[in-house]
């Protein structure tokens, strides 16, 4: 069921909010995916944009052009990506393909290439988009391409004139956004010297999630819970993102990365931000985005001291996930026998302003632990009544979840009285389930923040400042740890929580960890 559908199907409040419209074709565009035969156009790319098509939500006029080095006609690349899409969507239509496969085209070209960025030219100009009289051609340039080949492709397109040209340009850049906060800045200068900051798209997909969407939509209206979204009533949030797997034979991108950089520098923080953030003026990009910015520069800044006494960090051992043995992240492939790099992150944050003064925000994440999760739950402070007699002395706290995977739900668990009992409290959960409520899955990351990117949406794609705000936040941890290497790696199973040393972080504030939409404590 899409998205319009759902809406149509429902009773739904209006209002004037300033949302961005979803509504609606979009116009005619052509879409050049440098690395276009790569393994992120064939698993992620291609079957997302199959699936647009398939919904009917492409205008009749699109054109789709891949780039790179092997040799392909448009023919052969046909064949070559419906095989790839094939293997990789289990929602392929062989019929829809072949409508959808009509749009598809193949330039060979190396990225180096000159010559190549001409005859790009000429083939964006032989594509017919008959857009409204005096309109430039949309074009988007998706750069499915290793970060260090990425400074390259856009200094070529702006040489060629094709970032601020005669097309109405766009870029999409992956993450990750630079190495650290100096290489952050440098391929900013390098991307805004080519496009304006309205022409650039980062994609973080965990922005495209409906339920971390909704954390927003739960905070502004329902005044209930936004009145007491501050340090008066709340005691500390936690976010968990949590995963089982290992590093899925990225061993050498692994290396390079680590926690820090693959998920705290961009996931983690943005989660933090939603929840922290103030009232925006609207929903338009810029107002949310402008917000966000405000927490990453209010994070109290990490010192040396600090991050020896707030930050822990780990490595998996070998262990079990689910029954079967799984080997320790110095037995994977790609990755040296004495790495250091670590696969867990814990750490204490506090945001230094008026509304959370004093608020610890607890964060984890890592590979290989018990349990793929992703939530983030705020517990309220306990009030210190003795009203329910010495049998209630350990009265457990309010607490708010909302559980991004693996299930989609918000949960506020909340006491009541056992029946029949003496004062005898007992808790419970009241549960929201989307797939519940809705009968309805939602759209893979990729299809909406593509079709994001063709309206010409930013609000769910994360803009230079915050890039490098978000940068400021974790420089310091990653340079305190690379100068001095953990003498204890592996210090976590394959299969547990993470190290010991992320139970007493919180266990030194007389707090534990919250798991499980806020029904265990870990």
């Amino acid at each position: 069921m899409m998205i319009r559908e759902i809406v149509e199907s429902k009773h739904l409040l209006s209002c004037d909010m300033e949302i961005p419209g979803k509504a609606g074709r979009v116009g005619p565009f052509t879409m050049i995916i440098f690395g276009g035969a790569g393994n992120l156009a064939q698993i992620k790319l291609m079957p997302s944009l199959l699936q647009i098509f398939t919904g009917g939500e492409m205008p009749a006029d699109f054109s789709i052009l891949a780039a790179g080095m092997p040799e392909y006609s448009d023919t052969g690349y046909r064949e070559f990506m419906g095989k790839a899409v094939r293997k990789f969507d289990k929602r392929f239509n062989k019929a829809k393909w072949q409508d959808f496969e009509k749009h598809l085209f193949y330039h060979a070209a190396g990225f180096e290439d000159d010559a190549g960025y001409e005859m790009l030219k000429q083939r964006l100009r032989s594509f017919g988009h008959k857009g409204a009289a005096g309109k430039k051609k949309n074009v988007i340039f998706y750069m499915a391409v290793p970060p260090s080949v990425m400074p390259l492709i856009v200094e070529k397109l702006k040489a060629h004139n094709l970032s601020r040209g005669e097309f109405a340009s766009r870029v999409v850049v992956e993450k990750p956004f630079g190495r650290d906060l100096e290489s952050a800045h440098e391929l900013n200068t390098v991307l805004t010297s080519a496009f304006d900051e309205g022409q650039i798209y980062r994609i973080d997909h965990y922005l495209s999630k409906e339920p971390v969407q909704n954390i927003m939509f739960f905070r502004f209206v329902n005044v209930i819970f936004e009145q007491i979204w501050n340090g008066n009533f709340v005691d500390n949030v936690q976010i968990t993102a949590a995963e089982d797997i290992g590093i899925e034979r990225r061993g050498p991108f692994y290396e390079e990365t680590g926690v820090v950089r693959d998920m705290v520098q961009n996931h983690v923080l943005q989660l933090l931000a939603l929840v922290a953030m103030e009232p925006p003026v609207s929903f338009r990009a810029d107002f949310v985005r402008d917000e966000k910015t405000k927490v990453f520069r209010s994070i109290h800044p990490c010192e040396k001291s600090y991050i020896r006494k707030c930050a822990v960090r780990g490595q998996y051992a070998p262990g079990k996930i689910k029954g079967a043995a799984v080997p320790g992240y110095r037995h994977e492939a790609g990755v040296a026998r004495d790495s250091v790099t670590p696969t867990f992150f814990a750490a204490k944050f506090y945001v230094d302003n008026l509304r959370w003064a004093g608020v610890p925000f607890y964060v984890r994440t890592g590979k290989r632990l018990r349990k793929r999760v992703t939530e983030i739950c705020i517990q309220f402070k306990q009030r210190p009544l003795r009203i329910f007699g010495k049998k209630c002395d350990a009265m457990e706290p309010n607490i708010l979840t909302f559980s991004i995977q693996p299930d989609e739900r918000i949960s506020m668990r909340f006491g009541v009285k056992y029946p029949y009992s003496e004062n005898q409290i007992y808790y419970t959960n009241m549960v929201f389930s989307y797939p519940q409520v809705f009968k309805t899955s939602f759209q893979p990351p990729y299809e909406r923040l593509l079709m994001d990117v063709i309206r010409g949406d930013q609000s769910l794609f994360v803009r230079q400042d915050s890039v490098e705000a978000m940068w400021d936040v974790v420089d310091p941890i990653i340079k305190e740890w690379e100068s001095h290497p953990p003498g204890d790696f592996p210090n976590y199973k394959s299969g547990s929580w993470g190290p010991a040393a992320a139970m007493e972080l919180l266990a030194r504030d007389g707090r534990k960890w919250i798991t499980n939409g806020g029904t265990a404590i870990v």
